[in-house]
């Protein structure tokens, strides 16, 4: 039930993180989230998208490093506190939590977390017990 994330290395430089996105948008792809995290030299963005396979084309066509990885997305209440409950039942069961961003579906209703564990098995199966919902790739694709 994971969603695909694909993880973009973009050059830190002016205008190369506008350049990808351009593309992105050249081949009709919508953004549903995005991150991105700076490591000097580069960053590593993250996006979800509503269509994996045209960014996957895009980013080939401009010989822009990429990489594909499962993560889990799942619903949280959007109230102080919603999103700490979802990481606590991840570290209860002893899943190690490699990086996590959100972003609101829906103000004062819910949240979309995305999150990177060690384990996405064991991690969804922890938070479908505890009855949080789990948000399906094509779910997210339809935000």
């Amino acid at each position: 039930m994971s969603v695909k994330q694909i993880s973009v290395f973009v050059e830190n430089k002016r205008g190369a993180l506008a350049k990808v996105l351009e593309d992105l948008a050249g081949k009709g792809v919508g953004l549903r989230a995005m991150t991105i995290a700076d490591t000097g030299d580069f960053g590593i963005l993250r996006i979800i998208v509503d269509d994996n396979d045209a960014v996957e084309e895009a980013l080939k066509a401009s010989e822009t490093v990429y990489s594909v990885t499962d993560v889990i997305a799942c619903q949280a209440a959007d109230v102080p506190g919603g999103f700490a409950k979802v990481l606590e039942i991840l570290m209860d069961a002893g899943i190690d939590i490699e990086y996590t961003y959100a972003f609101v579906i829906r103000t004062g209703e819910e949240a979309c977390a995305i999150i990177r564990v060690g384990d996405a098995t064991a991690g969804e199966k922890a938070l479908r017990e505890s009855g949080v919902p789990l948000i399906t790739q094509e779910e997210v694709m339809k935000i």
